[in-house]
């Protein structure tokens, strides 16, 4: 268990050391391979007895971040044109600071500035890539980067499968959960519930933090496979690497059973289809969806008969009967009541991961009513207006970019679409890896289409 942190700790020195040689899109090394296994390393130090020095090792990623935004700034050789979204980025984070100032809600300064983080660090992230000098990035190296990682991803789901054993019962998780964040172990394998569906199903999360972040996690990879191997031209180029990260994305996506990123992953496809003129790709997704339609009526006609197993898990999924189904309509309708009678928000810390720390929790299985629920409606407009206007954007963009710039514009907007499920049913900014890799390339995207034309944008010899 102990190569988990040596990997983090590693990650982190090589990226760091990038960082000082000049080249500050290597802060994708640690954003990739640390991250990834963030939670899973955490534990393991827990678990070999370096308390002490958990502390320390979770303020890695802050370090790192502020040092490159900070770094990238002072060198800034002109002042940056501004795009509406930075605009609605830096509004979302000025109106949430105020919340963390002002003695708004029932939680102290501190716990506040927590909650703050939890919900607009990604703010922080953006800007750093925002202010990266894009024209050095050889993003493709990167790209490879994040298959090798699906790829050890699925790898360590077989062997899970192998031993019907969750990695997180070897490394700890239970007691590192319980001390830091106060989450007691539940459910039948000493975890959590999260990590088992209805039917005593065991969900998996890979090396990841909990299975719902390694089914994000599919999503993303998913993107960067689509985005890699798609050429200007909309033909498919791809390799034995692709297709081996792509077969363990599809391996990680089932027995990660999540319905929510599940459903993003097929929209992914469908909407890659769609943006790339591949007919066969809709076409079959059209004569697909009719199908599960008419098997869907066919077991409710049989339900009564077949009503055990993973029929029952469909079932109930369907009609939203199931303990998640019900945990998730119960969270939203708490959270909009919440937001109805107090539409500027109850205070940074109310809802979210934070709030469930403190036990109280309120409306926190959405990632917008979360948002809401804390800092009120105009926080919640911010911040999905920066999802419509991401997408809107990358729409926009993606006929008319080139070589990397399109593989980045892809990438990003296949990931903010296929997300937008799963943040109606989870909080998935409080996932480190998912957040910053998600919004260090939202920032890479924005700088590359507001620079001027004649400039050059990405580095073009590394794929």
């Amino acid at each position: 268990m102990f190569i988990f942190l040596l990997i983090f700790i590693t990650s982190f020195i090589v990226a760091l050391r990038e960082v000082i040689n000049g080249n500050r899109a290597g802060i994708f090394v640690f954003l990739i391979f640390g991250l990834s296994i963030y939670t899973t390393a955490m534990s393991v130090a827990y678990l070999i007895g370096l308390k002490s020095l958990i502390p320390l090792f979770q303020f890695f990623k802050e370090f790192l971040v502020l040092s490159v935004l900070i770094l990238n700034i002072i060198s800034l050789k002109q002042k940056p044109r501004f795009h509406l979204i930075d605009y609605a980025i830096f509004a979302f984070l000025a109106y949430t600071i105020l919340y963390a100032v002002l003695p708004i809600g029932e939680q102290n300064f501190g716990q506040r500035l927590v909650a703050l983080k939890s919900i607009s660090f990604y703010v922080v992230v953006y800007f750093t890539g925002r202010f990266l000098d894009v024209k050095s990035i050889y993003i493709s190296k990167y790209f490879n980067y994040l298959l090798l990682l699906t790829i050890a991803a699925g790898a360590v789901v077989l062997a899970e499968l192998a031993f019907n054993q969750q990695l997180q019962t070897l490394t700890g998780y239970a007691d590192y959960s319980y001390y830091f964040f106060n989450f007691e172990p539940s459910g039948n394998y000493g975890l959590s519930w999260t990590f088992e569906s209805e039917g005593g199903y065991k969900r998996f999360a890979s090396f990841f933090a909990n299975p719902l972040e390694h089914a994000a996690a599919t999503l993303l990879a998913l993107s960067v496979i689509a985005a890699l191997y798609t050429r200007d031209d909309n033909k498919i180029s791809i390799n034995s690497m692709g297709l081996l990260a792509l077969g363990a994305s599809f391996i990680s996506i089932i027995f990660a059973i999540s319905r929510a990123p599940l459903a993003g992953y097929f929209l992914i496809i469908y909407v890659y289809g769609w943006i790339t003129r591949k007919k066969t790709i809709t076409n079959t997704f059209h004569v697909a969806l009719g199908l599960v339609v008419v098997y869907l009526i066919y077991l409710f006609s049989k339900f009564e008969d077949n009503n055990t197993g993973i029929v029952e898990v469909l079932m109930n999924t369907v009609d939203f009967s199931n303990p998640s189904s019900v945990g998730h309509l119960v969270e939203w309708v708490q959270g909009i009541m919440a937001m109805i009678a107090q539409p500027l928000g109850l205070g940074l810390g109310s809802s979210g991961r934070v709030g469930g720390t403190l036990g109280e929790n309120i409306g926190g299985e959405n990632q917008f009513i979360i948002i809401g629920v804390q800092a009120g409606v105009i926080a919640l407009f911010l911040y999905l207006s920066v999802y419509v206007l991401f997408i809107k954007t990358g729409f926009k963009w993606i006929n008319r970019l080139k070589g990397k710039e399109r593989k980045i514009c892809m990438a990003v907007l296949l990931f903010k679409i296929g997300v937008f499920i799963p943040l109606l049913t989870s909080e998935v900014e409080s996932s480190s890896y998912i957040s910053y890799l998600n919004w260090l390339l939202s920032g890479i995207f924005i700088s590359m289409i507001m620079l001027p034309k004649t400039v050059p944008i990405i580095a073009e010899n590394v794929y």
